[in-house]
């Protein structure tokens, strides 16, 4: 696979953007560097919207003097402490928060800034290791002593001069633990709910994180997806997810489901920020495309879509509504110089029937290796007995019917499940590959969520959504983009394409996301900024 490192990434983005706390307790407020939390009342006043600032926006006025980081990250605490109540998004916010964008604002003065991210703030969600803040997978398993070492992501994030604003709630083992779980539910974290209507779900694993984008109680956020759980909670919250393709950003010092599908990726507003985000999370690793890729370009040229091949993957299956949304986003595709054909995915019903068995095996091997760098259970099985006969782990559901299967399920070493992962792999990728091939596509688009539904403890999830599917199984990159909306209730615009076409797929999805320009706050929520 060719690979380029990423510092031309990151400079075009920039150049041309540029000129073009304790576990169970939400949001705790972060203290500043004389241990004073930053003061209740009225917003913080940017002289930016936080709602719709992009961080070359936001590095522009640092680089001015007229913003500092130590005020953006303020305005964020005030944010989390006044709205995230309501949402139950942030688990905790980090206590050095202020003191991170101190030294960053000191790095601003001298002429000395790392880069696009220094002191901007970002959450990440709850399974991904941080060495001074609790880890714990939305688990009171893991609520003790925090990791002893950051994730490799967040060494890179912090290297980058990223101020750590806090972590987010998740779905407890990111959704792999009961046959009828309720996304946005944790035992540490309670129920996250959709900032747009309260009673409606956040979905995925990362419901945390875009419902936090959702409400501007971050500018960005780290999300992990092993099959939707970065798509569908940006789709569902009406803002940008970006699944990388396999491999792109490390994930050792990440809670796992499964090595052979698994990966972290940036979860923002819009197309920019996730791209700036991605770039230093793949350090060393991004992908193609060799040229220099310049988002403000393609965000803004009103000819950026002329040419491009979409195809359309409509999954009627959502529902009429969100039928109807694709139909009237094909239309603006087509009128922004797009050609759009329909398109159905071969092998879908042979991926669905072998995914959640080579899933059950690849999950017994790695969590097993994970609980035995961590304190508490040190296997599945002990994990099992831990929930038994912790009543707080049985609140919202009981059920942890997928570790029990995954406890007997055929080890990774076993011939049937070596074949059963090379089929899968190779059907998925197929289905992706000869699709492109057959149309001369771009890329695939398809609805990434159907509208929220209600949260519901007694009855689960109601997320039958093929179609992150392709792209998780083959490891190759998808993005969700927000399409618009059923009533109230945001819907996202699924991308894919072939392996490794990370930076392609980006610049198409700011194209796309110019000419649709479908991102809105929940209304009922205060402003910050002008």
């Amino acid at each position: 696979m060719t690979k380029r490192r990423v510092t031309p990434l990151v400079t075009a983005l920039v150049a041309g953007c540029l000129f073009a706390g304790a576990p169970g307790a939400h949001a705790n407020a972060a203290a500043g560097p004389d241990d004073t939390p930053p003061a209740a009342g009225a917003p913080p006043r940017l002289g930016v919207d936080l709602d719709t600032v992009t961080i070359p926006e936001l590095q522009t006025r640092m680089a001015r003097g007229s913003l500092t980081s130590t005020a953006l990250t303020g305005a964020y605490l005030w944010r989390i402490k006044t709205v995230d109540p309501t949402i139950k998004a942030v688990l905790r916010t980090d206590p050095t928060a202020l003191r991170q964008a101190a030294a960053s604002d000191a790095r601003h003065r001298r002429g000395q800034s790392r880069g696009p991210l220094d002191g901007i703030p970002v959450l990440l969600k709850d399974n991904v290791n941080t060495r001074d803040l609790p880890t714990t997978a939305g688990s009171t398993a893991l609520a003790g002593s925090p990791p002893d070492t950051d994730a490799v992501l967040v060494s890179r994030l912090r290297a980058a001069g990223a101020v750590i604003l806090g972590k987010t709630n998740l779905s407890e083992w990111a959704n792999f633990r009961g046959a009828r779980p309720t996304s946005g539910w944790s035992a540490v974290g309670g129920q996250t709910r959709n900032p747009f209507v309260l009673d409606r779900n956040p979905c995925g694993s990362s419901a945390g994180s875009g419902a936090a984008l959702a409400a501007s109680l971050s500018q960005v956020a780290i999300g992990t997806e092993t099959d939707g759980s970065i798509v569908c909670p940006s789709g569902a919250n009406g803002v940008v997810g970006v699944k990388p393709s396999l491999g792109v950003v490390s994930q050792s010092g990440v809670v796992p489901i499964s090595a052979e599908q698994d990966t972290a990726g940036p979860m923002a507003r819009n197309v920019t920020d996730a791209a700036l985000t991605l770039a230093v999370l793949a350090e060393g690793r991004a992908p193609h495309p060799a040229d220099p890729l310049d988002l403000a370009a393609a965000s803004t040229r009103p000819d950026g879509l002329r040419g491009k091949r979409i195809g359309l993957w409509r999954l009627p299956t959502l529902g009429p509504d969100v039928d109807a949304l694709m139909t009237r986003t094909a239309a603006r595709l087509r009128a922004a110089g797009a050609e759009v054909v329909e398109v159905k995915l071969p092998y879908q019903e042979r991926i669905a029937e072998l995914e959640f068995p080579a899933l059950l095996s690849e999950f017994h091997r790695d969590i097993d290796a994970y609980l035995a760098t961590r304190e508490g259970p040190r296997d599945l099985a002990e994990l099992i007995e831990f929930n038994r006969t912790h009543p707080a782990e049985q609140t919202c559901f009981a059920g942890q019917e997928l570790f029990e299967q995954a406890l007997v399920a055929p080890p990774t070493t076993d011939p049937r499940y070596r074949a059963m992962r090379t089929e899968l792999t190779d059907l998925a990728r197929r289905s992706i590959d000869e699709t492109l091939a057959a149309e001369r596509l771009d890329a695939i688009a398809s609805p990434t969520n159907p509208p929220a539904w209600t949260t519901d403890c007694a009855r689960g999830d109601n997320d039958v959504i093929p179609s992150s599917t392709p792209a998780a199984v083959s490891g190759y990159p998808s993005m969700s983009v927000p399409a618009g909306s059923v009533g109230e209730l945001p819907i996202g615009l699924l991308l894919m394409t072939g392996n490794l076409r990370d930076g392609e797929l980006l610049s198409l999805g700011a194209s796309i996301e110019h000419h649709l320009h479908a991102w809105r706050a929940p209304r009922y929520l205060p402003t910050i900024g002008s």
